[in-house]
């Protein structure tokens, strides 16, 4: 009773010194007091609690390190969640948060020396490729099943899990647990888009109606009208277009997250093209082995659309954006927009929406007075290559990653604190935080259909069949660290003048096909990527690959078609 008591007091002070004990009391406190939303009834919340205390016995008093990207999900679960988790187990967690890059070098010098830095990683699914072929990760179908089961939560309900597909290998094991998840989608000002005045001048211009672009014709009409005829509302100069061209890692995750694919580089399929995808990478269906980037190998990286897309990135850039746009990076262009200067953007990550929906008093200028966004959402617009079957955009799922190098008793609790931070009795809770959906009994509780005028379309996507297009990178990348930090220095180069975006694209596709030469090697060598490492196709003349059906895809005659649109109304009523 004594241990009971001191306990209670630890709960009630919140951070007191000292190891916290197992305490279903604490579980109690946070489910009424923290987690009173949830898909579950308070008895079933307690009981999943229960299980926690229980399987968390054998690790009470662990100190685990784990690391994560910094955005408001992460930051909530590393604030108040570990707390939660170290009150109702035993076990205390540093949840550090660092920017992407960091993250993503971290995992890799794991990967390399098998030392232990991080117990347990929160790391995009677009490393599914690499984790599946290099076996440095836990496989955790296996883990679930074997080694992990006696730590395995019976209501985990992987099935309910919105972005299992992407964490799946080639292999149909699960190597990743999702953790928050969010898409690009285009954002607009729909109360400048609504102005009658507005309207009207842009159909007068341009010969068809103002509203939602569904090709990059109509965006880049749209962006020149507000940029160079519009040029003020209220007394403020404004903008028809928004991104970031700031010389740095980040610059690589804008191209390698399906900006090709929206062009239209890739082949069609679901969740991504085969045999080419977003990276313009070549695996042919039932192949595990990737065989070139460059068209003269049947890759597409270089190819009329992936060129194309690095053109119109630059020359809007340049041409749309707010002046400061060139040097913003990743996490500078997003907020930005709370400026209240920018008419739409094409690339607009979903994860921001928790700033974006900031009330005006904390320099909010794209909500009104009471709280209501002055802006909305809506489905990316595609390229001119762009057919009917493609993905139309990026949809990032950072998830739970182990590596084999962590101690399997380390690992086993690590585990536990992904599965908590996952759970169904904390998943409403945390997804009104950050706003990044992962289960869909979380994006349909009564809760999210109550707040959703107020995020701008976001519950209406997620609860629509249309998700499903927007993917993270698949299996063709065959080691994502290696080749994501090729590309930000060629795509600087031609946002500097250095380059032309065709000379850039050649450059690039070319070192990703040395590389995957050197990987290759390895594994035909060492077996390093479990025999699904890169096989290149000998070169050809390109103009043998782009005459195939399919995907590399000839130059267009004609890369601006007329523009369309549609009403936000119609996407709603899709959605719906």
């Amino acid at each position: 009773m004594k241990r009971l008591l001191m306990a209670s007091t630890c709960v009630v002070a919140l951070g007191c010194g000292g190891p916290a004990f197992a305490d279903r009391a604490a579980a109690e406190r946070w489910v009424d007091q923290e987690f009173e939303r949830s898909v579950l009834t308070k008895e079933e919340q307690l009981a999943e609690m229960d299980w926690f205390i229980k399987a968390a016995e054998p690790f009470q008093g662990m100190e685990l390190n784990v690391l994560s990207e910094a955005i408001p999900t992460h930051s909530y679960e590393a604030d108040t969640l570990t707390k939660a988790f170290e009150e109702i187990t035993g076990i205390k967690v540093n949840h550090q948060v660092l920017g992407e890059g960091e993250v993503v070098q971290a995992v890799q010098t794991q990967m390399q020396t098998n030392r232990n830095l991080y117990d347990a990683y929160v790391n995009d699914s677009d490393l599914i490729g690499t984790h599946s072929r290099l076996q440095s990760a836990v496989n955790l179908t296996e883990f679930m099943a074997g080694e992990g089961a006696d730590v395995t939560s019976p209501t985990l309900d992987l099935d309910d899990f919105i972005g299992k597909s992407f964490t799946t290998g080639p292999d149909g094991d699960l190597w990743q647990l999702p953790d928050q998840q969010f898409a690009n989608l285009y954002w607009f000002r729909k109360d400048w888009f609504d102005d009658p005045q507005i309207a009207a001048g842009f159909k007068e211009k341009y010969g068809y109606d103002l509203g939602v672009p569904v090709n990059w014709s109509a965006y880049e009409d749209i962006a020149e009208y507000f940029t160079n005829d519009v040029k003020e509302v209220g007394g403020v100069r404004i903008y028809g277009h928004m991104d970031y061209g700031k010389r740095a890692p980040d610059l690589g995750w804008r191209m390698t997250d399906a900006w090709l694919s929206m062009a239209g580089t890739g082949s069609k399929g679901l969740p991504n093209g085969r045999p080419v995808d977003e990276w313009g990478i070549r695996m042919e269906e039932g192949s595990c082995n990737p065989a070139g980037a460059s068209v003269s190998r049947g890759g597409a990286t270089n190819a009329p659309a992936s060129v194309y897309a690095i053109a119109k990135w630059d020359e809007w850039l340049r041409k749309f954006a707010p002046p400061a746009a060139a040097s913003y990076d990743f996490y500078q262009s997003l907020p930005a927009l709370s400026q209240g200067n920018v008419a739409q953007q094409i690339f607009w990550y979903t994860a921001f929406t928790a700033d974006m929906v900031k009330p005006k008093s904390e320099g909010n200028n794209t909500v009104d007075e009471s709280g209501l966004p002055l802006w909305r959402m809506a489905p990316s617009p595609h390229g001119p290559y762009w057919e009917e079957g493609m993905k139309i955009g990026y949809q990032d799922v950072g998830s739970w990653t182990m590596l084999k190098s962590t101690p399997l008793e380390r690992r086993k609790a690590a585990w536990l604190y992904a599965q908590f931070v996952t759970s169904k009795t904390v998943d409403v809770e945390k997804s009104h935080k950050g706003l990044t959906f992962i289960r869909n009994s979380t994006v349909n509780h009564e809760s999210f259909t109550e707040r959703s005028p107020n995020l701008g379309g976001l519950v209406e996507f997620y609860r629509s069949p249309d998700r499903v297009m927007w993917t993270p990178t698949g299996v063709n990348v065959p080691d994502y660290p290696k080749l994501a930090q090729l590309w930000w220095q060629q795509i600087g180069d031609v946002n500097s003048g250095t380059f032309t975006p065709q000379e850039a694209m050649d450059r690039l596709a070319g070192e990703m096909d040395t590389v995957m030469g050197r990987m290759q090697v390895a594994d035909e060598r060492a077996n390093v990527y479990g025999g699904c490492g890169p096989r290149l196709n000998e070169e050809k003349d390109p103009q043998w690959w782009l005459s195939q059906p399919g995907s590399p895809k000839p130059k267009l005659d004609n890369e601006k078609p007329q523009g369309q649109t549609v009403a936000y109304e119609e996407i709603i009523k899709r959605w719906q």
